[in-house]
């Protein structure tokens, strides 16, 4: 236990201050102080020594300048337990300050007040204050840091019930607090420099919003924290806590649906981060029957998103299965309540919030940053024809649909499609012949005739083997990246047999 001999007291918000005082001045604490955080301490009755009259400077440059000073920062950062640190310290007359009081200047409100100027925001990046929080807790052995407001309770209890003292794992505490304040600060204050400029900014997820403890992670075993803010993405109106997997799934289903924007009703049948079923139809209700057509045995405890508001009769058909989650723009409240019959079904509703265009992932200790694959490649002025026979505009029309789902969908990937409407695709495997076997074998096990499908590619084909194969089964029109060294063998097969190819330039490994 350390007594508190000395405290140094300068805050910008006043509230919940005056007991601390109270009890400070109860066990005999010599309090130091600056401008109106003195003049409202001394209006509780209690004596407080002026900053200025420490350091024998006054409050310069417009507040600046107030407590950067080395009788300010060596009561601080002094060793209590160093013979040299306490000569040192009494040759120059610096005090001893054992708490810190201190908040920082309201940056982020500054910033989100109408009307703010660049002078009136760059005023508000507080110095000596973050100075005095970094040094308080860098000697937490000696001095207990409170950083904001929400330490009072924690700092006024202390004082009551140990009499003016603290111990060591108490100050540690209050240092790891005081830097969790200060790397706040200092990422906000970042991310207003940074709309500008585009630096990679991984941290910011970290300390924009609170940490969220999931039930668990991937696995029951694992513990999970989401740092982000859901709600900017998603209204939650029925249903049972989101889980680390559904994220996962959440994630993927936005970004496919993404791809279809909002010409024709879409429905996604996401599962284990790759769609099990996609239609775009008419209706909504006739896109979710052919989604889930697509393979309706995987579709059981899926993830679901459409780009439309589900009307009742979608939602009857719906509701005929289960699954976990389902996003969707809105819902009419006869649909709703459909849907809201199963107690733990999460319904969530979309909001508009533009996706980052930044993508992170954590490898070998550490985090790998890059842009998000934000082309699709497939429209008419993106596609080289390959071969001598050309695609039809339904064909085309086809291909362009099946690239966006190869696109979202794990390498090495196949895609296989007819009349929008996934019918199967091969994916995650280590060879494309692999995956396209997979994908033909699961479209022929729910009935589908392969004749007039087109085939998509999420990467070139080395050899003529896939498209060999594709053939026998009917298929006979292909997109693909292009790019092999010998795309010639794959173009020629296509070409003497009939088939009609087109190159987008564009690889979409997913990994």
């Amino acid at each position: 236990m350390e007594k508190i001999k000395g405290a140094l007291i300068s805050v910008f918000y006043k509230d919940g201050l005056a007991e601390i005082v109270k009890e400070l001045d109860k066990n005999g604490v010599e309090i130091y102080s600056t401008g109106g955080t003195q003049t409202f301490i001394e209006g509780l009755g209690v004596k407080a020594h002026a900053v200025e009259n420490l350091t024998g400077y006054p409050s310069i440059f417009g507040g600046r300048v107030k407590t950067l000073h080395p009788k300010v920062f060596g009561g601080i950062l002094h060793r209590r337990d160093n013979e040299d640190d306490r000569r040192q310290a009494a040759e120059y007359e610096i005090p001893q300050i054992d708490l810190v009081i201190v908040d920082l200047y309201p940056f982020e409100q500054t910033v989100a007040t109408p009307g703010a100027t660049e002078q009136q925001i760059i005023e508000k990046i507080d110095i000596g204050g973050i100075s005095l929080i970094r040094a308080a807790a860098k000697n937490y052995k000696d001095v207990a840091i409170v950083p904001s407001v929400n330490q009072y309770g924690y700092i006024l209890d202390l004082l009551r019930t140990q009499n003016g003292c603290t111990t060591l794992e108490q100050r540690r505490r209050l240092a790891a607090e005081a830097f969790n304040v200060s790397s706040h600060y200092d990422t906000a204050i970042f991310n207003y420099f940074n709309r500008t400029e585009g630096i990679p900014a991984f941290k910011q997820s970290f300390t924009e919003a609170s940490a969220t403890h999931l039930r668990y992670g991937e696995n029951p075993h694992q513990a999970a924290v989401f740092f982000g803010d859901l709600s900017a993405q998603f209204e939650q109106l029925h249903g049972k806590e989101i889980s680390y997997n559904n994220m996962l799934d959440m994630d993927a289903a936005v970004n496919l649906i993404a791809e279809f924007g909002d010409s024709e009703p879409a429905f996604v049948i996401m599962k284990h981060n790759n769609a099990c079923g996609v239609a775009v139809r008419p209706t909504l209700v006739e896109a979710w029957k052919d989604a889930l057509a697509g393979d309706p045995v995987s579709a059981f405890g899926g993830v679901l998103i459409t780009n439309r508001t589900v009307d009742k009769a979608t939602a009857e058909k719906i509701n005929e299965i289960f699954f976990e989650v389902i996003m969707a723009p809105g819902y009419d409240d006869d649909a709703l309540a459909v849907l809201e019959t199963k107690k733990n079904r999460i319904i969530l509703k979309a909001k508009s919030a533009a996706r980052c265009g930044k993508q992170f992932r954590s490898l070998l200790g550490g985090v790998a940053v890059q842009e998000r694959d934000a082309k699709v490649g497939g429209r008419d002025s993106e596609v080289k024809q390959a071969t001598d026979k050309a695609v039809t505009a339904d064909e085309l029309k086809d291909l362009i649909f099946a690239n966006k789902i190869v696109k979202h969908s794990k390498s090495n990937a196949i895609v296989l499609a007819k009349n929008g409407m996934l019918l199967a695709s091969g994916i995650g495997q280590t060879s494309r012949v692999d995956s396209l076997r997979q994908a033909i074998a699961k479209a022929k096990s729910f009935g589908f005739d392969l004749r007039g499908a087109v085939l998509a590619s999420d990467a070139f084909f080395p050899f003529a083997d896939c498209a060999e194969i594709a053939h026998k089964e009917g298929i006979d029109t292909i997109i693909q990246p292009g790019g092999s060294v010998r795309d010639q063998d794959t173009i020629d097969y296509c070409t003497a047999n009939g088939m009609a190819m087109v190159f987008t330039g564009l690889r979409h490994f997913k990994h």
